[in-house]
């Protein structure tokens, strides 16, 4: 087929329209043409957020409420967008939204520590034994991931690694695949003062004080030589994706693309739409990601006004969700509206989760105390078909009585809504071959 036949049938009738209109088919085909198919280029591709809430939320004060019951609490259901859908009151910005979003209400894990609750819904694995799993993250980025980019395959933001760091380890996948972080120095629910953004750099990036760049290439030239050198002569793997770590970073210090990073290029209105926090600036930040290609980015919602650990309410459970939630509401609900204003949401799948939900009892103290029993998780976005929750719990929140849903069937959920296999292998140090999920993708969930 003829190539710009074969373009012309990937653009819409009103964006050819538009260009005849412009004087831009025929004379300008050649200048405009191009441009366009690296916009249809880039509207191809997947992308994925994830959304940590580290500490494990409240499914029943979020996404599950129980208002006719003890259990329920303080908090009320508002109507959604999506007709019977019912969100928190501290969530109207998402209700509007709910159409896009699909919430797992039976998700039954095992895991109820915070370490190990991470590994699972992280990973998809339990953890022990000799195989180092890899993230999510690492997975994906390794499927979608672009070599020749100048950006990272893989950006965490604010990650709070202390329960467990190989729960967001590139595991046997190697340092080739792990996360760039943003943040990572300062603890996740570090205060913000409600006059001043976040600040939110990519870490390691700037040069050390007292260094110029003069001084800097002679520094690399040195570590060059010394690293040519052992590359030389201890052939194998594990050197060879630690000179390719290090000459991404070199090449990302010194390029354009280092700007993605630069949140003060946004208008005053956007970045207070997301709001000031961490979380907020956070998902601002991913947006700005995944418009110039970033297959995976996540956003750790942790805590607040100095509360590190933010979701794990054991006491004062409504005063710390309904805060939580705040941040929550604005960050999430404003990137979700600017993806679909530049045309990415179709193209972004959004997963909200955290390492188990909480106890339906609420304890003396006035929290809510680990739960992995039955509780939520939510997908959005790209290829889910929003406006439904999946999964029943009972009355009282202490069970799930329709259609249980486990760590790795929901990985595998979200692999196929960005077109990866589940079933892909990869393999180990050992030669194992292991699954990227073990589960069966969720096709209710699937557009």
């Amino acid at each position: 087929m003829n190539p710009i036949r074969e373009l012309a049938a990937t653009i819409s009738r009103r964006q050819w329209l538009r260009a005849s209109g412009l004087g831009l088919v025929g004379a300008s085909m050649s200048g405009w043409l191009p441009a366009l198919a690296a916009q249809q280029a880039q509207a191809a591709r997947r992308h994925c957020i994830l959304l940590w809430m580290n500490g494990g939320p409240s499914q029943l004060d979020t996404f599950d409420l129980k208002p006719d019951h003890a259990n329920g609490g303080q908090f009320k259901p508002i109507a959604t967008a999506a007709p019977g859908l019912m969100f928190s009151e501290h969530l109207p910005k998402l209700a509007e939204l709910a159409e896009q979003m699909a919430v797992v209400r039976s998700l039954s894990t095992k895991e109820g520590d915070h370490g190990r609750g991470a590994f699972l819904m992280r990973t998809g694995y339990r953890p022990g034994g000799p195989v180092e799993y890899p993230t999510i993250g690492s997975l994906v980025a390794k499927e979608l991931g672009d070599d020749e980019a100048e950006l990272p395959h893989y950006v965490s933001i604010s990650p709070y690694a202390l329960f467990n760091p190989a729960a967001y380890s590139p595991g046997f996948l190697g340092p080739r695949y792990a996360a760039a972080t943003v943040g990572a120095a300062s603890p996740a629910g570090a205060a913000t003062d409600a006059t001043t953004y976040a600040n939110l750099k990519l870490d390691d990036l700037q040069l050390p004080g007292g260094v110029d760049a003069a001084q800097a290439d002679r520094r690399l030239q040195l570590w060059d030589a010394l690293e040519q050198g052992f590359v030389a002569d201890r052939p194998g793997s594990s050197a060879l994706a630690h000179q390719l770590v290090y000459r991404r970073a070199v090449r990302l210090m010194r390029s354009q693309a280092a700007s993605a990073f630069n949140l003060e290029q946004e208008p005053t209105t956007v970045r207070d739409a997301y709001g000031r926090g961490r979380f907020g600036q956070g998902c601002l930040l991913a947006r700005r990601l995944v418009e110039r290609g970033v297959p995976f980015v996540e956003v750790t919602l942790g805590g607040i006004e100095g509360n590190s650990v933010g979701w794990d309410t054991h006491q004062n459970n409504f005063t710390a969700v309904k805060s939580l939630s705040g941040e929550l509401d604005a960050g999430w609900s404003t990137l979700m509206r600017e993806l679909a204003d530049r045309g990415l949401l179709a193209s972004t799948t959004i997963l909200w989760m955290g390492e188990f939900g909480r106890t339906p009892q609420i304890n003396a103290q006035g929290g809510r105390d680990h739960f992995p029993n039955a509780w939520s998780a939510v997908l959005a976005g790209g290829a889910i078909r929003g406006g439904q929750a999946y999964g029943r719990t009972s009355a009282d929140g202490m069970a799930v009585e329709d259609n249980p849903v486990g760590s790795s069937a929901l990985l595998a959920t979200l692999c196929a809504a960005l077109g990866i296999d589940p079933a892909t292998q990869n393999t180990n140090s050992m030669g194992r071959p292991i699954k990227i999920a073990e589960g069966q993708p969720l096709r209710e969930l699937l557009a």
